[in-house]
C-alpha cells in the first residue's frame, strides 16, 4: 500500500512539509509506504475551462499536475497539505487542485484522501473546509482524525511544538493506515465499489 502526500507550500522544508511528514512516518511505521510531492515555488495557473483534459486525460499545462496524474495510478490514498493564506489555502494549491480533479478524477475515485491545512495562527478551518470539497465530491473517502487536521507555528521547530498538532496528525496517519488494509480486505473479498456513470447533469435554469 501506498500514500502519496502533497505538499502545495511553496516552502519545500517548511511548516506544511513538517506536518505531512508528520502523517508520513506514522503510515511508514504502520507498513504504508509514503511518498511526499512537492508543488514547487513557482505560482501554478488555474483551470481555464478549455476542455482538453476531457479529450486527452492531461492537462493541457504541462506542469506539476500531469505528473501527479501519471504517479496517480500507483498510489492507494493521497493526503493534501497546504499553508493558509488569507483565511484560505494558498492560491497555488487551490489552482493544482483545481486542475488534478478537473484532468484527472478518474484516477483518484474511491482513493482515501486526507487534508492537512498549516497556519501560524487563524484561518485553519475554513482552509480545511476549502481542500475537503475536492474529495468529498470525487468519491474518495474522507480520513478524518481526532480533531480539525491542522498545526499551528511560524516555523518548523514551532510546529513540532504544537503538541496536540502533532498528535492529530498521527491520528490522521493511523486512521489512513487502517482505512487502507479495510479497502484490502474487502477487495480480497470480492467487495469492490459500486459505480454507476452519472447520465444526468442539469443547469440551475427553468
Amino acid at each position: 500500500m501506498r500514500v502519496l502526500l502533497i505538499n502545495g507550500s511553496p516552502h519545500e522544508a517548511g511548516c506544511t512539509h513538517t506536518a505531512l511528514g508528520r502523517v508520513a512516518e506514522t503510515l511508514e511505521g504502520r507498513g504504508v509506504k509514503a511518498e511526499l510531492y512537492h508543488i514547487g515555488k513557482a505560482p501554478v495557473g488555474g483551470c481555464t475551462a478549455c476542455g482538453a483534459c476531457g479529450k486527452t486525460g492531461r492537462c493541457a499545462y504541462n506542469d506539476g499536475v500531469n505528473r501527479v496524474l501519471e504517479m496517480a495510478g500507483g498510489f492507494d490514498g493521497f493526503v493534501f497539505g497546504a499553508p493558509v493564506y488569507y483565511a484560505s489555502p494558498n492560491g497555488s494549491m487551490v489552482a493544482f487542485m483545481d486542475r488534478l480533479f478537473q484532468a484527472g478524477g478518474g484516477a483518484l475515485r474511491h482513493k482515501p484522501a486526507a487534508v492537512v491545512a498549516s497556519a501560524r495562527r487563524g484561518g485553519c478551518t475554513a482552509a480545511i473546509d476549502v481542500l475537503a470539497k475536492y474529495p468529498t465530491i470525487n468519491q474518495m473517502p474522507l480520513v478524518s482524525g481526532d480533531y480539525w487536521p491542522i498545526v499551528h507555528g511560524n516555523t518548523s521547530e514551532q510546529v513540532l511544538q504544537d503538541a496536540e498538532g502533532m498528535f492529530t496528525m498521527e491520528t490522521v496517519g493511523r486512521d489512513m493506515a487502517w482505512l487502507l488494509r479495510c479497502i484490502e480486505a474487502g477487495r480480497a473479498a470480492g467487495i469492490m465499489p459500486d459505480i454507476v456513470e452519472k447520465e444526468a447533469w442539469t443547469n440551475f435554469i427553468r
